[in-house]
């Protein structure tokens, strides 16, 4: 597996939650990086979405600091900074009532680029948000929406989260992740796997005795505290990140790099 940079077109990329942790610690570094490896067209616009009024410059400010505090070293370039930040912009919204929504239609216009909403919410909003998006007049043939886990809290809610984004968007418009198998180390463990000529053979029962993993983190809950207490770390970490480490570890190579064939 080698990773490719392919240049994307000019797209919206809506994010509700976009004063939200995630937001800050995870996506907009990772946008950050595909602007360094220059894989964003002009004129690619990203919307930060949320409840909160904020001043441009008070949310640029918390943008650039979470570039710096989460990024790496070699991001520090102002230059590529003022770049990517001339890209982002905040607009007030409800994602729970019926608020801004009619700002959010104005911004987007009548442009038929790719829409992509990204929601770095909790699960319970996704439906809502969907709905809300329907209803509003902002889902166009070429919309995406992307929700993370966790999708509910167990079969029947995730089954009542899926119905609702199902209702409004077709399958394929649907994009379900997970942060997590993002990473190198998870990433490369295919590789390691499959492409190793000295591993791919042994890869077995007869020559592994046991596999430990181990999720070592650096930071504490910090501002989490509202979602673990309604989650936990169990839910967080177990059934979705870990279990799927498990499956890279021990599941047969697919014939096809494709969701089914995985």
């Amino acid at each position: 597996m080698v990773s490719r940079i392919i240049k994307v077109e000019p797209f919206d990329l809506v994010v509700f939650g976009g004063t939200g942790d995630l937001a800050y610690r995870k996506l907009y570094p990772a946008l950050f990086h595909r602007l360094l490896d220059g894989q964003l067209s002009a004129p690619a616009r990203i919307i930060g979405v949320s409840r909160r009024a904020l001043p441009e410059a008070e949310f640029h400010d918390a943008i650039r600091a979470g570039l710096q505090h989460y990024g790496s070293s070699d991001d520090a370039n102002p230059v590529e900074v003022d770049a990517f930040i001339a890209l982002v912009s905040h607009i007030v919204v409800d994602a729970a009532g019926d608020n801004g929504w009619d700002s959010l239609k104005l911004a987007l216009g009548a442009d038929e680029r790719i829409r992509a909403y990204y929601l770095a919410t909790s699960p319970d909003l996704f439906g809502g948000i969907a709905a809300r998006l329907a209803s509003n007049g902002l889902i166009t043939p070429r919309s995406r929406i992307i929700v993370e886990k966790p999708l509910g809290k167990d079969g029947a809610s995730a089954k009542v989260i899926n119905d609702q984004l199902g209702a409004v968007f077709n399958e394929g418009q649907i994009y379900r992740i997970d942060h997590y198998l993002g990473k190198e180390t998870v990433q490369n463990l295919m590789a390691l796997r499959f492409g190793n000529i000295l591993f791919e053979p042994l890869w077995n029962s007869a020559h592994i005795d046991h596999v430990q993993i181990t999720a070592a983190e650096t930071i504490g809950v910090e501002g989490r505290g509202a979602y673990y207490d309604s989650s936990g770390a169990l839910r967080d970490m177990v059934q979705n990140h870990l279990l799927q480490l498990l499956c890279l570890v021990a599941m047969e190579p697919p014939a096809q790099m494709q969701a089914d064939a995985v």
